[in-house]
């Protein structure tokens, strides 16, 4: 049997990612009534993100760069990381994270684990997406004080442990900067080391994986 494994530390080639188009894509089911009126409705409670490598892809060493994380990732079974330059930062994209960036939790004198998410908010309302391929430094504050002892990260799950629970009330905030966990999501037959040189290469998808 094939190892459909997730290889946590490959990151799609970032020069390429920088170029790359994409973004979160919800599905929904959408039913037009004969009052003209629409019922609406997704089964999915988050969404996942769809890219077009294609775009960025300039020369051929990038192309075949491409290819060889093709191979490594046996096409479209194994994941691997890369990086949404549009959202990887707990912030802003173009500001630095800080450690109050997201709430990580509420201590309660009994968990120890927190997983990381990101709140988005317009409008009054908001949504939260979980982290799992944090990278880089992580930020964490505990009633809004920076600590960098006294917990640890797992960068493969993106949950916090605490070595002790946090006292009740606590405050438990983060930030740092993230991968999306995605595969291959098409076929490399119809690309050849010809192609960049007439700009004709075919569409390189790449959809978020949710574990």
């Amino acid at each position: 049997m094939a190892d459909t494994s997730f290889m946590n530390d490959a990151v799609f080639p970032i020069h390429i990612s920088r170029g790359s188009p994409g973004g979160p894509d919800w599905p929904a089911d959408i039913v037009e009534l004969a009052s003209g009126r629409e019922e609406r409705n997704t089964p999915w409670a988050a969404p996942k993100r769809v890219y077009d490598a294609k775009y960025g892809v300039r020369t051929r060493d990038e192309l075949y760069q491409v290819l060889s994380l093709y191979h490594v990732a046996l096409g479209r079974l194994r994941g691997f990381r890369f990086l949404d330059w549009t959202d990887y930062r707990s912030g802003l994209p173009h500001v630095a994270p800080t450690a109050t960036d997201q709430v990580l939790g509420t201590g309660n004198d009994v968990e120890t684990v927190f997983q990381l998410s990101k709140c988005y908010a317009f409008a009054g309302a908001s949504f939260d997406r979980t982290i799992t391929r944090p990278f880089g430094t992580l930020l964490i504050a505990v009633d809004e004080v920076p600590t960098t002892t006294g917990w640890s990260l797992d960068a493969t799950k993106g949950t916090v442990t605490f070595d002790s629970p946090p006292p009740n009330g606590a405050a438990l905030t983060w930030g740092g900067e993230f991968h999306v966990p995605v595969r291959f999501d098409c076929k490399l037959d119809q690309i050849s080391l010809r192609s960049i040189a007439v700009g004709d290469i075919p569409s390189i998808f790449l959809k978020e994986l949710r574990e």
